[in-house]
C-alpha cells in the first residue's frame, strides 16, 4: 500500500510555503494568542520531512499513515451504506416490521444526536497534549468491536442498537482524525492529502467488501454455511480490515499543535465549558468562519442524507439487493479518481469555487432523484453521479475549514464542525424518514433535500473569502 500511495501523485512543480496567507490560518481574533502553543520537539524535523515530500511530488511517512485510517474505516461505511441495511431489512420482515426507511432513519438520527453532544465537549479536553491520540483510540475500539458483535445472532432492535453503537465509534474516531490532518501536513498541501485520503479510502473499501460479498454469494454452496452466517462473518472480516490500517496512523501520530493548561485532568475538564463558550464566541465573530459554518451545515446535510439513506431507499423502489449492491461497489471505483482530481482542481481554481460546484452538481442530482428515479438504470445513474462528487465535497470541506481555524484548538473547532455536520445529519434523515412515513412517497422526501441545498449555496456566494475579509478589516 505505501509504494501504491507514492505513485498516487502525478509530476507538479514543488510545493512551496506561502508566506503571505496568516490569515488564512487563524482567524483575527486577540484571544487567540492568549494561548500557550505547544510545539514538539522534532516538529522541525516532521515540516522538514513535509517539505521534502512536497518537492519530490510524493506523500511523506506522515501522511501516508493518515491516508490509511481513511482505507480502514471505509470499509465499515461502505458495508453501511450497503449490506448492514439490507441485512436489518431481513430482521425486520422476520419481525413483521417492514418500514426501513424510516426505521433506519431515526436509527441514524439518534447515533448523530448523540455524536453532537458529546463531540464538542470532548473535543475541548482533546485539544490537551497528548489527549487527541486517547480519544481517538477509544471511540475507534468501540466502533471495531461493536463490529464485532453484530456478527452475534441478534433480534432486530439489538442489532440496530449495537450497529448504532460502531456508527457512534466510527463518527467520534473521525471527529479526532480530521483535527490530525493540522498535525500532519501543511496548510499547502492540506486539500490534496485530505482527497487521496478520500480517494484511497473508495477504492480500498473495496477489497473487504468484495470479500465480503463473494463470501456472501459463495459462501453457502462452498462452506456449507448459511447466508445469514456468511453476512455476520462479513461484520467481522471488516473489523479486522478496520483495524489494520488503524495500526499505522496509532503508532506514527504526534500531535505537534495543543493547548498547555493545569497539571491535572480534573481542571481540564472543569475548563471545558467555558472553553466552549469562547470558542463558539470566536466562531460567530469570525464572519466568514460563521457563513462557511451556515453554508456546510446545508449542503452537507444533503450529501449525508443521501448517502446515509440511498440503500434503504433504493430498496423501497423495489430495487433488488444484488442490484443495489453492484452499483454501490462500481461507484467506489468511480469516486477514487473524482476525489483525486477534486484536491488538484482546488490547487488550480480554489477550494471554495470546487466545493460550490459540487453543492449545484448535487442540486441536479436531487431533482434527479425525485423526479427519474423509479428502476435500476436511474438507480446506477444517481449512483454513479453521487460518488463523482461526494469524495471532493467532504475532502475539500475538512481541508479548508482546517485552514481557517486555530491550530491549538483544533479539536474545539472540529468539535463544532462536527455538531454542525452532524446536526444536519440528523434534520435530513428525520425529515426524509418523517415524510416517507406521513406520505408513503420517499420521492417527497428526497426533493426536500434540493431547498437545503439552495441555501448553502446563497451562505457560500455571500461568504467573503477568510483573506480577503481579513485584509479588510486591517
Amino acid at each position: 500500500m505505501t509504494n501504491i500511495l507514492d505513485t498516487a501523485q502525478r509530476p507538479a512543480k514543488p510545493a512551496t510555503v506561502p508566506t503571505t496567507s496568516t490569515a488564512l490560518i487563524t482567524p483575527t481574533n486577540s484571544n487567540a494568542t492568549d494561548d500557550i502553543i505547544g510545539i514538539a520537539s522534532n516538529a522541525a524535523t516532521n515540516q522538514a520531512a513535509t517539505d521534502q515530500a512536497a518537492t519530490t511530488n510524493h506523500f511523506n511517512h506522515r501522511e501516508k499513515q493518515w491516508i490509511l485510517y481513511d482505507v480502514g474505516n471505509s470499509a465499515f461505511v461502505l458495508l453501511s451504506t450497503a449490506v448492514i441495511p439490507i441485512y436489518a431489512n431481513s430482521l425486520l420482515k422476520a419481525a413483521g416490521e417492514s418500514n426501513i426507511v424510516s426505521t433506519w432513519g431515526y436509527m441514524q438520527t439518534i447515533a448523530s444526536l448523540i455524536i453532537t453532544l458529546l463531540m464538542p465537549i470532548l473535543g475541548s479536553v482533546a485539544d490537551v497534549q497528548g489527549m487527541k491520540i486517547k480519544f481517538f483510540i477509544g471511540f475507534f475500539g468501540t466502533g471495531v468491536l461493536a463490529c464485532c458483535a453484530m456478527a452475534l445472532p441478534l433480534g432486530w432492535v439489538a442489532f440496530l442498537a449495537v450497529c448504532m453503537l460502531a456508527t457512534i465509534g466510527l463518527n467520534g474516531s473521525l471527529t479526532f482524525y480530521d483535527s490530525m490532518l493540522i498535525d500532519t501536513t501543511t496548510n499547502d498541501r492540506m486539500d490534496q492529502v485530505s482527497s487521496h485520503g478520500y480517494g484511497w479510502g473508495y477504492v480500498g473499501s473495496t477489497i473487504p467488501f468484495i470479500a465480503c460479498i463473494a463470501l456472501i454469494f459463495a459462501g453457502p454452496s462452498a462452506f456449507g454455511w448459511s447466508t445469514t452466517a456468511c453476512t455476520r462473518a462479513s461484520f467481522v472480516i471488516t473489523a479486522l480490515w478496520w483495524t489494520a490500517f488503524t495500526i499505522p496512523l496509532i503508532s506514527g501520530y504526534h500531535q505537534t499543535h495543543y493547548r498547555e493548561t493545569a497539571d491535572h485532568m480534573r481542571d481540564a475538564v472543569r475548563g471545558t465549558f467555558s472553553e466552549l463558550g469562547h470558542t463558539f464566541r470566536e466562531i460567530s465573530r469570525n464572519k466568514p468562519l460563521w457563513m462557511f459554518m451556515i453554508a456546510f451545515f446545508f449542503y452537507i446535510d444533503a450529501v449525508n442524507t443521501i448517502i446515509s439513506m440511498s440503500t434503504s431507499y433504493g430498496t423501497q423502489l423495489g430495487i433488488d439487493s444484488t442490484q443495489l449492491v453492484l452499483a454501490l461497489l462500481v461507484t467506489q471505483f468511480v469516486a477514487f479518481p473524482c476525489a483525486i482530481a477534486y484536491g488538484r482542481l482546488a490547487k488550480r481554481f480554489g477550494c471554495k469555487p470546487m466545493i460550490m460546484a459540487a453543492v449545484i452538481a448535487y442540486l441536479g442530482i436531487v431533482c434527479f432523484a425525485a423526479f427519474f428515479l423509479r428502476s435500476a438504470t436511474e438507480f446506477w445513474i444517481l449512483a454513479i453521479l453521487v460518488s463523482m462528487f461526494q469524495g471532493g465535497i467532504k475532502a475539500l470541506s475538512r481541508s479548508y475549514y482546517g485552514k481557517i481555524i486555530p491550530k491549538s484548538h483544533a479539536n474545539e473547532y472540529y468539535g463544532f464542525y462536527d455538531i454542525f455536520g452532524k446536526t444536519a445529519s440528523i434534520l435530513g434523515t428525520f425529515i426524509v424518514a418523517a415524510t416517507t412515513s406521513i406520505t408513503g412517497n420517499p420521492s417527497l422526501g428526497v426533493l426536500s433535500i434540493g431547498l437545503l441545498l439552495a441555501v448553502a449555496l446563497v451562505f457560500l456566494i455571500l461568504q467573503r473569502d477568510p483573506a480577503t475579509a481579513s485584509e479588510t478589516a486591517a
